[in-house]
């Protein structure tokens, strides 16, 4: 059994990152771009109306022959005289020859001569070619994770893929005989299966999607077979339940038996000691405690900064802060804790709820206290080590 740190420690030395991959740049949200993006045009690439109205070209008078019309999408290519003047609308390209936009309320229309109201300034409500940004140069950094709006813009530049890199491949495996699907009638000694909602959804809320889940009883032939299965075909396997030491917990043995290098198993902290943490080729395998809050706090603190890593984000462990306890708190045992808590502006309360069976505890929590070992009493206002939780 080792340390917290010991365990942190080792799994710092087992990061490893994806080689890039291009998508289509629809199904990039969240990913981290592996390039340097340099525009492919000018944007705007024409000089473009900023508003509804007419373009001129003007000279002495304010009075304009109206001599076309220039919609958005259509080519600009009127040759406009002095005192001439085209109706354009908003994101239309602006002929060459014209030197102005007038907004269409300053405008008064008679037949094809118009008057206006304002003597227009120069290049007045015309955006210039590039002025959001030229071609060829920065259009987004190397290592930006990518938002909607940072994909907006990309596609506006024409991209239509992306250099990124790759989130996780995962499986989900479920063990435990004693559980049944939600919906179906609760009978005597079972439970209602509820980890693979915990663990898939968690994952989706980290944008990784390309997870499958698989459920085994408590057979250990059938927990080697799937075992097997599932750790060829994915990048990482979490495994809910059989990794204590029970009559029926067969996944430390199915896990040595194919051939699984342990990294390391049971850590000494509360909850989630029975933790297993493998590696077979180039999948990694962690094996959680099958009581939700502990298989829920070993994921954030262990698996979730290899997946992170995994993808190039930037930030791979939860964020660290301290706070200071707004009430006395004695310790039960001497092996470091993860206690769910709540932070208000500068305090933190450690909540109730917490057993290692009790996700409900999570439901108002949006921190985790971290106590070291050998640490019997908490005092009110003494500071605290505090892991913020994702948002939900």
């Amino acid at each position: 059994m080792i340390s917290v740190n010991e365990a942190l420690s080792k799994i710092e030395i087992h990061k490893q990152t994806a080689v890039p991959v291009k998508r289509h740049i629809t199904q990039c949200l969240g990913y981290v771009i592996a390039e340097d993006i340099f525009s492919l045009i000018d944007m705007p690439p024409f000089r473009q109306s900023a508003m509804d109205g007419y373009a001129v070209n003007h000279d002495q008078s304010n009075t304009y022959k109206l001599i076309g019309e220039i919609k958005a999408g259509d080519p600009a290519d009127i040759i406009l005289k002095k005192n001439e003047a085209v109706r354009i609308f908003t994101g239309a390209s602006v002929p060459n020859t014209a030197n102005a936009v007038i907004m269409q309320e300053k405008i008064d229309v008679t037949n094809t001569l118009i008057s206006s109201q304002e003597i227009p300034k120069n290049e007045q409500n015309i955006r210039p070619k590039g002025e959001q940004i030229k071609k060829n140069t920065l259009a987004l950094t190397k290592n930006t994770t990518l938002t909607p709006t940072n994909l907006s813009f990309l596609a506006s530049l024409g991209f239509d893929e992306l250099l990124v890199y790759p989130k996780p491949k995962v499986g989900i495996v479920i063990t435990g005989s004693e559980l049944i699907t939600p919906g179906t009638p609760l009978a005597p000694g079972k439970i209602y299966e509820s980890n693979s909602i915990l663990l898939s959804t968690t994952l989706q809320n980290e944008q990784i999607n390309d997870f499958t889940v698989y459920k085994v009883k408590d057979d250990y032939q059938s927990t080697e077979d799937l075992l097997k299965k599932v750790i060829n075909e994915n990048d990482f396997v979490l495994v809910s339940g059989g990794i204590s030491v029970g009559d029926y917990d067969f996944v430390g043995k199915a896990l040595e038996k194919i051939g699984v290098t342990e990294i390391f198993y049971k850590i000494k902290q509360k909850p989630g000691k029975p933790l297993f943490f493998g590696k077979k080729d180039t999948t990694y395998v962690f094996a959680l405690p099958g009581n939700p809050a502990s298989a829920l706090t070993c994921f954030y603190i262990y698996a979730l900064p290899l997946l992170r890593n995994f993808s190039h984000c930037e930030k791979i462990h939860l964020t660290k802060k301290v706070k200071k306890i707004s009430h006395n708190y004695e310790v039960k045992g001497i092996r470091a804790q993860f206690l769910k808590a709540k932070i208000t502006n500068e305090f933190v309360e450690v909540l109730d709820l917490q057993s290692s069976a009790m996700i409900h505890g999570f439901n108002e929590a949006n921190a985790l206290v971290f106590i070291t070992e050998n640490t019997n009493f908490i005092k009110k206002l003494q500071e605290v080590e505090v892991i913020l939780l994702p948002k939900k």
